[in-house]
């Protein structure tokens, strides 16, 4: 008996570690206000947040009815690829053409055979719900270099968000996917990696071409760190992703595909507005509206590569130059430099 006893208390956890345990939980209880304002905490908090979004999801997804938007539409486009048409002009659903590229084919394509050929909802639930605690993950590690922002407001980022989980689980949106992509991009360039980073930047924008708008970020980091000729290979990677993603499309019709996928045109209707809703449908809908907010938007880029992204006193031509050869050497990129 003595001996059974001796045995079990072997099997329990070091003293030692134990102690540690325990004192590292009194520190953060004596500590639970710096929690939410140190930005030290932030992936303590957002280990808690993973975990509590694992139920809150669980429910949302069992709790909350799904509404039909575009997975249909989805579905019925990437089953047109699969019936073995390969002419954009050709490909659409219920809520109209194909519009978005050849990434976004293979990755629905995939969820197609997955669901059942798109029938079995839950499961693409279930699967967007994963993607979504991925996407989670990735932006708190973003958030966790930058060490600036207090972890409290992460909560209102993601268990407080009806959108959010609408967006994810509730809509099955292809956003999701691009800006995981996205996400996962932007922590290979703060690790330096920038032929991984671009090659996950082109797979997210062959998903959806919005991503886009992060380029010309991208393409005044890459001058600044590389200069032109060491920019050019990180570009090609880039376009050449695209041309392979998109080769079996542009081998039976290059400018349907391009047009389709790459429509810089394209009307988006109001009924489907969400931060302009309070403007009069005749204004949205005008092109004078939308040539405004281009300009605005192109301004508003120029000035900010002129008046904050370079300030070191040497023309803005100076970032073709390779940076060895600049008269004021680049100083090392810190992460809050990248994002």
């Amino acid at each position: 008996m003595a001996a059974g006893v001796r045995k079990r208390a072997r099997a329990g956890p070091p003293p030692r570690v134990a102690g540690l345990c325990e004192q590292w939980l009194r520190r953060a209880w004596q500590e639970r206000r710096l929690l939410l304002l140190e930005p030290r905490y932030t992936l303590l908090v957002a280990a808690c947040l993973c975990l509590a979004e694992v139920g809150i999801t669980f429910w949302v997804i069992h709790r909350v009815a799904y509404t039909e938007i575009d997975w249909k539409a989805y579905m019925a486009e990437v089953e047109g690829v699969i019936n073995g048409t390969y002419d954009y002009t050709q490909l659409q659903g219920d809520t109209g053409p194909l519009v978005y590229p050849a990434g976004f084919v293979y990755i629905f394509m995939g969820l197609y055979y997955v669901t059942g050929h798109g029938t079995d909802i839950r499961m693409a639930q279930h699967i967007f719900a994963v993607l979504y605690l991925a996407t989670l993950l990735l932006v708190f590690l973003i958030y966790h270099q930058t060490c600036k922002v207090p972890p409290f407001v992460f909560f209102f980022m993601c268990c407080a968000s009806y959108r959010v989980h609408s967006i994810f689980v509730l809509r099955l949106f292809n956003d999701p996917v691009a800006m995981a992509l996205l996400f996962l991009s932007i922590n290979l360039f703060l690790a330096r990696r920038w032929g991984w980073g671009c090659c996950c930047f082109s797979l997210a924008v062959s998903v959806k071409m919005n991503v886009l708008l992060f380029a010309p970020g991208l393409l005044f980091l890459l001058l600044t760190q590389f200069g032109l000729r060491g920019t050019l290979p990180k570009l090609g990677i880039c376009a050449v992703l695209q041309v392979v993603l998109g080769l079996p499309f542009l081998l039976e019709n290059p400018v349907g595909y391009l047009s389709r996928s790459f429509d810089l045109g394209r009307q988006f209707l109001f009924r489907w507005t969400v931060n302009w809703r309070f403007l009069p449908e005749s204004l949205f809908l005008h092109r004078a509206f939308h040539l405004a907010l281009l300009a605005t938007h192109l301004a508003l880029l120029l000035l900010f590569v002129l008046c904050r992204w370079h300030r070191t006193g040497e023309s803005i031509l100076s970032l073709l130059k390779d940076p060895s050869k600049r008269k004021v050497p680049p100083q090392p990129l810190t992460p809050n430099h990248i994002l």
